[in-house]
C-alpha cells in the first residue's frame, strides 16, 4: 500500500477527493492528513493580497473574519472530519489530525512515523509566499526527504 502524507488547510472538495485518490491509479492508498486552519497560516494581509491577486476582492475585504486561533478550531476540527469521511468514502483508508504549531515540524515528524512514500501539500494558492519560497511545499522538500507534490484546490469549500 502506497502512504501518502495530505496537507489541507480545509475541508477537501469532492473533486480534490477524486484528484488524490486517483493520483496512483488503481494502486490502493492510505492517507494521513494533517489540517493547519487556514486563519493560523498566514497573516491577514499575506491573504487579501493573494484574494487580490486571484481577483476576488469580496474575499480580501472579509478577511478579517476569518477565524483565528481558538475561534478556528471547531470550523477546523470539522473540516478534518468531513475530509477525512469523504477520503474513505471514495475508497481509501485515511486518518487525521489537526496541527497545532509549527506545521512542518509535524509534517516531518508524521512522514518519519508513517514511513510516508509521498506527501502532498493541497492548498489555495499563496502567491506571495510562493513567490518568495515560503508556501508550505517550498519549504516541506528541504525538511521532509520524500517527494513533495504541491496541488491546488479545486474550489472553495
Amino acid at each position: 500500500m502506497f502512504t501518502s502524507v495530505l496537507m489541507i488547510e480545509k475541508a477537501l472538495t469532492s473533486a480534490d477527493v477524486e484528484f488524490v485518490t486517483t493520483l496512483h491509479g488503481d494502486e490502493q492508498v492510505a492517507f494521513h492528513v494533517l489540517l493547519q486552519p487556514r486563519g493560523d497560516q498566514a497573516d491577514r494581509l499575506l491573504r487579501a493580497i493573494d484574494d487580490i491577486a486571484l481577483g476576488e476582492l469580496d474575499e480580501a475585504a472579509r478577511e478579517r473574519e476569518t477565524p483565528e486561533g481558538d475561534a478556528a478550531k471547531g470550523p477546523a476540527e470539522q473540516a478534518l472530519d468531513v475530509s477525512l469521511t469523504a477520503l474513505r468514502g471514495a475508497g481509501s483508508a485515511a486518518e487525521g489530525r489537526m496541527v497545532e504549531d509549527h506545521p512542518l515540524d509535524a509534517l516531518r515528524k508524521l512522514v518519519e512515523e508513517v514511513g510516508a512514500d509521498e506527501v502532498i501539500v493541497l492548498t489555495d494558492p499563496h502567491y506571495v509566499e510562493e513567490f518568495f519560497h515560503r508556501d508550505w511545499a517550498s519549504r516541506a522538500r528541504h525538511k521532509v526527504g520524500v517527494p513533495v507534490l504541491k496541488l491546488f484546490s479545486h474550489s472553495k469549500a
